[in-house]
């Protein structure tokens, strides 16, 4: 996403940290109940009803419901489905590739993470854009260091992508997080070594590479939600919250509740 309502990057302290932290879990154990029902013949609104309800019982509220007029909890994009797809009642089909967008807000900050799912058997080339798209994420998680600036988190991401041959979006970008879901900085997933602002102790981000099999171009569905790839070719999107600790990241969200549900 590129809506920012901040000019000034809000450096937080250890305790509003630790707050974000369970913020992103609530998220994190969100995306892990979505996790057991991800198969085919579910509905993306099943999916919403059930994670709205799971975010309330945590002493929270859903994160995007209501924000510009987001009409759901989950942002939900299947296959060319860049991200911000609407939930709808069209069930999953065996081969479907589905990013699952997620938003809570606990004590008044912002968790926001994202994963792609695999239904059923899923044809081997998404299936490496999916293994390559979350590389890209981690690669970008390594570069967020006191020592390095905003855009080398990108740099790293686009030059992973496109060793590959993915096409790296370019109109929207990650960003930081605190008290509103979009704060500065703009955390781009494509960009030059040694550029941008430096990284400090306190920095709060979401990087959520986009990462598409095609073109890099992508454009928006007359819904003026769901943003798709310009060429019909899939897309994956995995997201997670950093916090920068002792001039290292920290992740503060984790996929664990998703692969303990995905074992089962």
């Amino acid at each position: 996403m590129s809506l920012l309502n901040q000019n000034a990057i809000r450096y937080k302290t250890l305790a509003e940290i630790e707050i974000m932290r369970e913020a992103a879990q609530i998220v994190s154990r969100t995306l892990g109940k979505v996790a057991m029902h991800m198969h085919a013949g579910k509905t993306p609104r099943q999916l919403d009803t059930l994670a709205e309800a799971y975010i309330r019982s945590q002493n929270a509220i859903p994160g995007f419901l209501g924000l510009y007029g987001c009409p759901s909890t989950l942002l939900i994009s299947v296959n060319e489905q860049v991200v911000h797809g609407l939930p709808t009642d069209r069930p999953f089909e065996e081969g479907d590739i589905v990013s699952v967008d997620c938003g809570s807000v606990y004590k008044g900050y912002y968790g926001d993470h994202a994963y792609t799912f695999e239904i059923g058997e899923v044809d081997p080339a998404k299936r490496k854009l999916l293994e390559v798209t979350k590389e890209c994420l981690y690669l970008g998680i390594e570069a967020c260091t006191t020592s390095n600036r905003i855009e080398d988190i990108g740099f790293a991401i686009q030059q992973h992508a496109e060793k590959h041959g993915y096409g790296v979006v370019r109109d929207l970008v990650g960003h930081g997080l605190g008290k509103a879901l979009h704060e500065e900085p703009q955390v781009p997933n494509y960009g030059r070594r040694g550029k941008g602002k430096k990284i400090q102790n306190g920095l709060t981000i979401a990087i959520e590479p986009m990462i598409n099999m095609g073109t890099e171009k992508v454009k928006t569905l007359e819904d003026q939600w769901t943003i798709v790839t310009a060429d019909g070719l899939p897309s994956a999107h995995f997201e997670h919250d950093i916090a920068v600790i002792d001039g290292k990241p920290e992740i503060l969200s984790t996929f664990d509740f998703i692969y303990e549900a995905l074992k089962k």
